[in-house]
């Protein structure tokens, strides 16, 4: 039989404490994810935009800046938002948004990948969906959902 000393338990005992008590770290993967959001926004496509609630899909840009400013009519849904400053260049925070845009919507065709804009889109040419998230000036980005 091993023989535990004061010291190992006193050491034990002080690490399963700070591991209870300290708060866990966050990690780029801790981020909130648009996906849930993005899907609720695209689901409301062929009915209109106006019946989505700003609680429902507030989180589309929340991942990529804090200043989002999002509107939705029968037509489409879109926000507009400041890039966080550590996300770097405009084209390079537009690629992030395509990126979660197309691990979101796997089913989506997408079109169009530019450093300016980036374009999806779902279903058939009669009740297609689009996506396109462009650059819109030099600090901001843009993202449109429309349906027919």
């Amino acid at each position: 039989m091993k023989c535990v000393t004061r010291p190992m338990l006193r050491i034990a005992l002080v690490a399963a404490i700070a591991a209870a008590l300290l708060p866990a770290i966050a990690t780029a993967d801790d981020a909130p994810s648009p996906c849930a959001a993005l899907k609720r926004i695209v689901a409301a496509a062929p009915d209109g935009f106006t019946g989505l609630s700003q609680a429902e899909v507030n989180g589309v840009a929340q991942p990529y800046g804090d200043d989002a400013q999002c509107t939705a009519s029968h037509d489409s849904y879109q926000c507009l938002w400041t890039p966080h400053h550590d996300s770097g260049s405009s084209a390079d925070s537009l690629h992030s948004v395509a990126a979660d845009i197309a691990s979101c919507l796997p089913n989506a065709t997408h079109d169009q990948n530019s450093p300016a804009r980036q374009h999806f889109y779902l279903g058939p040419r009669d009740q297609r969906t689009q996506i396109t998230a462009t650059t819109a000036g030099p600090t901001k980005l843009r993202l449109v959902v429309s349906g027919k």
